[in-house]
C-alpha cells in the first residue's frame, strides 16, 4: 500500500530527533524549536523520533510536545531509494508512506552529530539538511578539533587528552595545564561529563565520570574571559553568512556554562543571552569563525561556532 501527501508543491522533510545518545532531551526540545519554525506553506515535516534503542517510529505533536513513541511500526528509508520510506512492523504486510525530498537530523552528541547518521543518509540518497560527514566528524571530536584549528595558525586553549587504558595522574595534569583546569569528554556535547577541576579528589570523580561518556576526556586549561558565539550557514552561491555575535554570561548560582542545563531548563534565570555591540563587534573579527568553519570540513551546511 502507498499513500501519497495532497500536496507535493511543499516539500516533505524527515525532522529527525531523539537518538541514543545522553543528549536525547536536548533533540527532543531543538526539534520542537525546529517544526515551530518551518514554514507550513512550503514544507510538510514529517518527524521520526529514534528511541535509545535506535529505531525509528513516526512521531506526532500533541499538545506543543513531540510524542516519543516506544511501540508500534518502525520507519525504514531504502538505501539508493531517493526517498522511500518504508513502514516495517512484525507479522504485518510491509506499508510504504509517501517519499521525502530530505531529511534534517535535530540530533545531538554521539551517533547524531559525529557522522554516522550523516553517513546513513548519504547512503539513501536524498538531500541531507545540515552538516556532512566530515564536518560532523570532525566537529564533535574535541581533539580532532583543537588540532585542526591550532595547526592553522588559530589561538586554542591548552589542553591534554587522557585516555581510558593510559591514565594521567592530576599532578601531570596540574603542572601541564596549572589549576584550576576543565575535564571533558571528547566527544560529548551539551557539556555532558564536563567538571572544574581544583584538587585531586574532584579530578578523580570528574575524570570517572568523563569516562563513563567516552574513552577518552580532554583537559583543558582555565582562561578568564567572555563566552562569545555565533552561527554559520553557507549560502546557496558558497557564500558564508554569519550572524551577529551573543554573549553567554552564566548568572551567579552557575561556576561556569553548562549548555545542557540551559536547554533543559531554558526558561530559568540560569544564563543570559547578551548582544555584543556594534563597536564590540567592530574589534572582533569574522574571520576566526569562517576560518573554523571550513577548516571543519562544515562547507555546504550550518554550524555554531563558541570562542
Amino acid at each position: 500500500m502507498m499513500t501519497h501527501t495532497e500536496d507535493r508543491k511543499r516539500l516533505r522533510v524527515i525532522v529527525l530527533f531523539g537518538g541514543r545518545s545522553d543528549e536525547h532531551e536536548v533533540s527532543v526540545l531543538s526539534a520542537t524549536n525546529v517544526l515551530s519554525a518551518m514554514d507550513r506553506t512550503k514544507y510538510e515535516p514529517v518527524p521520526v523520533h529514534i528511541g535509545r534503542d535506535g529505531r525509528w517510529k513516526l512521531s506526532s505533536i500533541i499538545e506543543g510536545q513531540l510524542s516519543k513513541p516506544t511501540e508500534g511500526p518502525c520507519i525504514a528509508p531504502v538505501p539508493g531509494g531517493r526517498g522511500r520510506l518504508l513502514v516495517v512492523e512484525a507479522d504485518t504486510p510491509i506499508a510504504e508512506l509517501a517519499p521525502v525530498d530530505a531529511i534534517f537530523p535535530v540530533l545531538h552528541g554521539q551517533w547524531g552529530e559525529d557522522g554516522s547518521i550523516q553517513g546513513s543518509i548519504v547512503t539513501l540518497c536524498v538531500p541531507l539538511i545540515g552538516c556532512g560527514i566530515s564536518g560532523s566528524a570532525n566537529a564533535l571530536d574535541k581533539e580532532i578539533t583543537k588540532r585542526l584549528l591550532s595547526e592553522a595558525g588559530l589561538p586554542v586553549a591548552r589542553s591534554m587528552v587522557l585516555h581510558r587504558d593510559n591514565p594521567t595522574s592530576f599532578d601531570l595534569v596540574k603542572k601541564g595545564l596549572g589549576l584550576p583546569f576543565f575535564l571533558k569528554p571528547v566527544t560529548q556535547g551539551s557539556s555532558v561529563g564536563v567538571g572544574k577541576v581544583t584538587n585531586d579528589e574532584e579530578f578523580q570523580s570528574v575524570l570517572a565520570t568523563g569516562l563513563q561518556h567516552d574513552q577518552r576526556v580532554l583537559a583543558e586549561e582555565y582562561m578568564t574571559g567572555r563566552e562569545i558565539e555565533c552561527a554559520v550557514l553557507e549560502n546557496m552561491d558558497g557564500s558564508l553568512f554569519v550572524s551577529r555575535p551573543g554573549e553567554i554570561v552564566p548568572s551567579a548560582t552557575h561556576d561556569f556554562y553548562t549548555s545542557m542545563q540551559n536547554t533543559l531548563i531554558r526558561k530559568g534565570p540560569n544564563y543570559a543571552l547578551r548582544p555584543i555591540s556594534p563597536t564590540q563587534r567592530k574589534r572582533r573579527s569574522a574571520r576566526w569563525p569562517r576560518r573554523r568553519f571550513a577548516l571543519s570540513g562544515a562547507m555546504d551546511s550550518l554550524a555554531s561556532i563558541s570562542s
